[in-house]
């Protein structure tokens, strides 16, 4: 799926005047924080075992292609067929090929970032195939024709009323009133039974990849997954290569981290590892098991200065915390992966010269990095793509002359002081009255959705050396 954002600004425009979708934001941006703060605290050790993850991430990326190896050997061990595909293109075909092997017609789907990456689902159907993505949110968002909003909740843009019309739009079930949410819930649930009895083909995603016995971690709460996973005579289990851990105490480790900064939950309620085909004696379970795992540009960031991106694990802290996600939204993004960790990979993923806006998408805060259990350094890796940026002179040319004109005058103090203290005493003068401007020139994008206050009317540095020459004189 072609990801790139350059109507960023003209998007989040357009979010920002969606007060229904705008307020619901308002709502994740302050409970999401309260409810990962409580979680955190409730769990003794969280920094230790953060560092130790983070340790384990790194070992396995720095031995990615010996954990591959592993895998592979030990995942067709079990009966697997492991394959290995380079970029969307080659990702969608392998698991057509699978599918029409199988003379298969209805895939059901668990939650797949990965898939959603590749846009999986429009080749597929492309091809005349029925694909059924199966967890609620995912559901939601397929039968509105629309992406993923949110890694975590994809439907989060989406009110109750919302999904009440779209089902009784999109469901052929009669008069109903749907008025609670269980009700909306049941009903999902009653119309996907149908679907995951009827697949031929059922394709997972992965949270992780376990090396010293080739099974495949999964992380759910609604436990679709399994049934995707068991039901079908076929499972495709879809990850990228930089999922790989050596150990399965690793993945266990790495849960624990996951649920509870995705959703503050001790344990998510679904944690499923997969070895491969039935085997004999089993009652259930696919006859046939494959994985396909993507790279995608993943081999080009390890080689780079953006690898410590690879070691995200997916739990969308970043989002929740962050001031620009919870104003604007996921789709103004125009990317799969939105928020603080989608400004950083989607440039790499595409091209800088594709998404360049959203590094610049950041208030440079710094709460992404102080949530993520990952610890990566989301606000450095913003700034280093700015930079580049720079360098590509991508950005429009009165900023650039801007930045260069400020750094200038950041290298000369005193007449720094002496403009900036000219600029207020000014704007002060002219703002006292009202105490704020509702205009001023060159900032009109801040006096578009807010008034401008009007500054006191000396700076910092001359109310500090005021205050330094009042001591000195006692």
């Amino acid at each position: 799926m072609e990801q790139h954002s350059d109507t960023f600004l003209a998007n989040a425009s357009k979010a920002l005047k969606n007060s229904g979708q705008a307020e619901r934001r308002d709502k994740i941006g302050l409970l999401a924080p309260q409810i990962r703060a409580a979680a955190i605290h409730s769990f003794d050790g969280f920094d230790e075992l953060r560092q130790h993850v983070k340790e384990v991430r790194q070992h396995s990326l720095n031995n990615l292609d010996y954990y591959l190896s592993q895998f592979e050997k030990e995942a067709v061990q079990n009966g697997n067929q492991v394959h290995f595909a380079r970029d969307s293109e080659e990702f969608n075909s392998l698991i057509l090929d699978i599918c029409q092997q199988h003379d298969a017609r209805r895939i059901a789907k668990g939650k797949s970032m990965v898939t959603e990456e590749t846009g999986l689902n429009s080749f597929l159907q492309g091809a005349g195939l029925n694909v059924r993505e199966t967890d609620l949110g995912e559901y939601i968002v397929q039968q509105a024709g629309e992406t993923p909003s949110h890694i975590v909740r994809p439907a989060l843009h989406k009110s109750a009323n919302d999904i009440r019309e779209l089902f009784q739009q999109k469901h052929d079930l009669g008069a109903r009133k749907l008025d609670k949410t269980s009700d909306l819930v049941v009903e999902a649930r009653n119309v996907l039974r149908k679907d995951f009895l009827q697949a031929e083909v059922g394709v997972i995603g992965a949270n992780a990849l376990i090396a010293e016995n080739g099974y495949s971690m999964l992380v759910t709460n609604e436990g679709n997954g399994d049934l995707c996973a068991n039901l079908p005579k076929v499972l495709i289990v879809c990850t990228t290569i930089d999922r790989v851990l050596p150990r399965a105490e690793d993945a266990s480790a790495m849960s624990r981290l996951l649920a509870r900064s995705a959703t503050g939950q001790p344990q998510s309620c679904y944690t499923s590892f997969y070895s491969g085909p039935r085997r004999e004696g089993d009652i259930d379970g696919p006859l046939e098991t494959h994985f396909v795992l993507l790279d995608n540009e993943r081999s080009n960031i390890l080689s780079s200065d953006y690898r410590e991106i690879l070691e995200c694990i997916r739990c969308a802290a970043c989002l929740d915390h962050c001031p620009i996600y919870t104003s604007v939204g996921g789709h103004a993004y125009g990317s799969i992966y939105p928020g603080p960790i989608g400004s950083v990979l989607t440039p790499l993923l595409t091209s800088l010269e594709q998404s360049h806006l959203l590094p610049n998408a950041c208030t440079s805060c710094g709460r992404c990095a102080e949530v993520c259990p990952a610890d990566i350094p989301l606000p450095d890796l913003l700034r280093d793509l700015r930079h580049e940026e720079g360098i590509k002179k991508l950005s429009p040319q009165r900023w650039r002359y801007g930045l260069k004109l400020h750094a200038w005058l950041a290298r000369h103090p005193p007449l720094y002081q002496t403009l900036t203290a000219i600029g207020i005493r000014i704007l002060h003068r002219l703002g006292r009255k009202r105490g704020r401007f509702s205009r001023l020139p060159f900032a009109d994008g801040w006096t578009s959705q807010r008034d401008f206050p009007a500054p006191q009317e000396n700076t910092f540095m001359q109310l500090y050396k005021a205050k330094m020459k009042q001591n000195n004189e006692r």
